[in-house]
């Protein structure tokens, strides 16, 4: 029975870390993707920023979460761009780019006046990626 707990950590262990690309191996992988693969790493890789952004600020690395957050959008620009281009994964990519949005906006919330500006037009401008996300979707057909 023991042996076979520690079969299943070890397994599971294997799992998460094959899952665990950097970033830089992401941002690598993104060229070569298809057009419906390439969203998904976008996305993937806003996230990843996401999170960075989030620990730079808290670390007091203000210049490393500015960095990480121009990469959010422009990552997440790139995903609405290559779902549109694909035709797929629109609804995905447009509430990961949302909780991304819902998630910076409680990250200034938490920063200093100065440091706030930046994070307020990285909003607006995943609102933009969401806004055209939304109307691709909802575009109606002329006849």
């Amino acid at each position: 029975m023991r042996i076979l707990v520690i079969w299943m950590f070890f397994t599971l262990a294997a799992v998460a870390s094959a899952r665990d690309e950097s970033i830089d191996e992401l941002k690598s992988r993104v060229q070569n993707a298809s057009a419906a693969e390439r969203a998904a790493i976008c996305v993937r890789i806003a996230e990843l920023q996401l999170r960075s952004a989030d620990k730079s600020y808290v670390d007091g690395n203000v210049e490393q979460a500015r960095a990480a957050v121009d990469d959010i959008v422009t990552y997440a620009e790139k995903a609405r761009d290559a779902a549109l281009e694909a035709q797929k994964h629109l609804k995905n990519i447009e509430i990961a780019v949302r909780k991304i949005s819902d998630k910076l906006k409680d990250i200034k919330r938490t920063l200093a006046f100065d440091d706030q500006p930046q994070v307020q037009v990285a909003i607006q401008r995943l609102e933009e990626v969401r806004t055209s996300l939304l109307r691709d979707m909802f575009k109606k057909e002329k006849k």
